[in-house]
């Protein structure tokens, strides 16, 4: 006899049981529905990629993460998000598409991460984007976090806060302590403020060559707190002349109030400044959300303004804005913080158990007529006991059975019984459905 594998997981991947599975299938689709109530259109690019056009932008971390191989003689990646595909099909098929092109797309990314908690190799992105040609105007700017606030009240992990910023109010303002050639190693570095704490960010500055004096400038300038419009009147009275700074916060100003026309509370949307995300390509408004009573999960959703990422295969000026919620991590912190936990087992409404064969086709079309209402209907087809039978459906979590013996089908009705309470009732199939739907 052949000696046997021992079945096992790749590390970094997610496997769920059906409990699970059903729960992670409520929030992938509840996310969706969200992103269609807003006018997004899906969209799946291919898992695998030329590596020359994947890896166009890519370098340093990112591409020492990509899984890459060579296939006879073709160079192929797999996708690490779903930004950058996003970017090749825009300027691929651009002439077929109607701008502002708004899209959302759900899918599975790779990465050669080293496995840890909250760290995978294979993950489901959940990401919108809205690309315009030449100009995209402020709205849509307001339009994300709206997005994100349906999608977090419809999920209801309690309250939650959509920190914005805007890259240019950090940009501008660095450039006027004369560290412009160093903007993009501050952002990285403020950009792990709540991970490192001052101190260390202070060190990392330090090491830029960042003066002691420009640094405490800095920390006292993204330490700016309060309501919206308070920190707005502290960001006017720096009285910084730096264009692109004015520029920013004027910006910054007019996203918050086109958000609360879409109806965010301002409990939900707050201007923190320590918001840089570390990715080079954004160049204005950024997000991220946090759910304010599980603080350790950090961002469970964020995003922001990029004005050329098609730059990289087209001449063509294409301006854009995405959010991204990587849901298998959210998922998998949520469950192992017992804030989602597996309330149903089963998708089945009702499960038909024939006493025996002889009624089959009474039960077969009894149960056709209560899934054309609708339900979910499963049928036990094995010749067992009623005691198997019974233990079947409790441990499948299924909540009604459908007991068909000869007095049943002989009157053209099923015996329904509540498998939490325990009660019966002889009913047709048309008054079971009635009572089900109900």
């Amino acid at each position: 006899m052949a000696e046997k594998t021992e079945p096992r997981v790749l590390q970094g991947t997610m496997e769920l049981l059906p409990p699970d599975q059903i729960l992670f299938n409520r929030m992938y689709d509840t996310i969706r529905a969200v992103y269609e109530s807003f006018g997004f259109l899906p969209l799946d690019t291919p898992v695998l990629e030329y590596s020359n056009v994947l890896l166009a932008k890519a370098g340093g971390e990112t591409e020492k993460q990509i899984y890459r191989f060579v296939k006879g003689d073709t160079d192929l990646s797999m996708r690490f998000d779903l930004t950058v595909p996003l970017a090749r099909y825009v300027a691929l098929h651009k002439a077929d598409l109607v701008f502002p092109f708004k899209r959302y797309q759900m899918s599975k990314v790779y990465r050669g991460e080293r496995p840890q908690k909250g760290r995978f190799r294979e993950f489901y992105q959940c990401d919108i984007d809205i690309i315009g040609q030449d100009a995209l105007d402020l709205m849509y700017d307001a339009e994300m976090p709206a997005v994100i606030y349906n999608v977090f009240t419809k999920l209801a992990f309690g309250d939650f806060v959509i920190r914005i910023n805007n890259r240019k109010v950090l940009n501008g303002f660095f450039a006027s302590l004369g560290l412009a050639d160093k903007i993009a190693d501050i952002l990285r570095t403020i950009d792990k403020l709540e991970k490192i704490g001052e101190a260390k960010v202070a060190a990392e500055l330090a090491e830029f060559g960042v003066s002691a004096a420009a640094t405490e400038k800095i920390l006292a300038f993204i330490g700016i707190t309060g309501k919206n419009a308070d920190v707005l009147s502290a960001l006017d009275a720096l009285d910084c002349a730096d264009e692109t700074f004015c520029e920013g916060v004027s910006e910054l100003r007019k996203v918050v109030e086109y958000a609360y026309l879409y109806g965010i509370p301002e409990k939900n949307i707050a201007i923190d400044l320590t918001i840089a995300r570390g990715l080079d390509y954004y160049t204005g408004t950024v997000y991220e959300t946090k759910l304010v009573d599980y603080p350790t999960l950090g961002s469970v959703c964020s995003g922001g303004r990029y004005d050329n990422l098609t730059g990289y295969y087209t001449e063509d000026a294409m301006p854009g804005i995405g959010i991204s919620i990587g849901l298998t991590r959210l998922f998998s912190q949520l469950r192992s913080e017992n804030i989602v936990s597996d309330e149903r087992k089963s998708l089945t409404d009702v499960l038909f158990i024939p006493m025996d064969k002889n009624h089959i086709d009474f039960v077969l079309s009894s149960a056709a007529k209560l899934r054309a209402a609708g339900l979910n209907v499963d049928v036990y087809c094995l010749d067992k006991g009623m005691k198997p039978k019974m233990k079947f459906a409790n441990r499948s979590g299924i909540p009604y059975v459908a007991l068909v013996g000869d007095d049943e089908a002989g009157a053209g009705k099923i015996m329904l019984k509540d498998m939490q309470s325990g009660e019966q009732a002889l009913c047709t199939a048309e008054e079971a459905i009635a009572k089900l739907v109900k």
